[in-house]
C-alpha cells in the first residue's frame, strides 16, 4: 500500500484551561517518529468542547479527508464515553458523524471498555460510513498506547482490516488478549 493513513486524537480531559501531563501526547509523537504516521492531537473537557472539535474536524480541517482513523481516548464503560459527568452513547456519537466517516476506523483507546452486540456496532458503521470501529473489552490498569501503536503503524502496510487484525495478533496475541481488543467491520 502506497498511501500514509493519518491519525485524528481526540481525548477527554478533567479541564482544558489546566495544563495536563497526557500520557497519549508522548505516545503520538514516538508514532510519527518511529513509524512515520502522522497526527493531530486535541482536547476537550465538555460536551460542547467535544462537538466543537468534532465539528471543526468534519466542517473546517482541510485534511479531514486524508485521516484514515479516529482515535477517541475517553472514560468511560457500557460503550458510553464520560465527559464532564455527561454519559455520551455511540449512538450519539454515529448521529454526529451520520455518512462523514467513509472509509475510517474509529478506535477507542481502552479508558471505555468497548464490548458492542452485532445491531449496535452495525447501526455505527450504518449511520456514519466507517470501515470499522475498534477497542478493547477488558478493563486493565495499563493503558493500551503499546497496542494502539502497533495497530495505527500496521495498518500503514495492510489496508483490509482482517489482516490488519491478524498480523497484530501474531506481533502481540498475549497483550491483545489481555487487552480484550475487538474490532467491528
Amino acid at each position: 500500500m502506497n498511501d500514509n493513513h493519518y491519525l485524528y486524537c481526540l481525548e477527554g480531559v478533567a479541564d482544558i484551561s489546566v495544563p495536563n501531563k497526557s500520557l497519549i501526547l508522548p505516545s503520538l509523537e514516538n508514532l510519527a517518529s518511529h513509524y512515520g504516521v502522522t497526527n493531530v492531537y486535541k482536547t476537550c473537557d465538555s460536551l460542547e468542547g467535544l462537538e466543537e472539535s468534532l465539528s471543526t474536524l468534519l466542517y473546517e480541517d482541510r485534511h479531514f479527508k486524508d485521516y484514515s482513523i479516529l482515535y477517541l481516548v475517553f472514560e468511560g464503560r457500557g460503550n458510553q464515553i464520560t465527559l464532564d459527568h455527561y454519559y455520551y452513547t455511540l449512538e450519539e456519537i454515529a448521529e454526529f458523524f451520520e455518512g462523514k466517516l467513509t472509509g475510517k476506523i474509529v478506535h477507542f483507546a481502552n479508558t471505555m471498555q468497548l464490548d458492542l452486540e452485532e445491531e449496535s456496532f452495525q447501526y455505527f458503521l450504518d449511520v456514519t460510513g466507517a470501515k470499522a470501529i475498534s477497542g478493547y473489552g477488558n478493563a486493565v490498569p495499563v493503558l493500551s498506547t503499546v497496542l494502539d501503536n502497533l495497530f495505527f503503524a500496521l495498518y500503514q502496510e495492510y489496508d483490509e482490516v482482517t489482516e490488519l487484525v491478524e498480523e497484530l495478533f501474531r506481533q502481540r496475541y498475549a497483550l491483545c488478549k489481555s487487552l480484550g481488543f475487538r474490532l467491528y467491520y
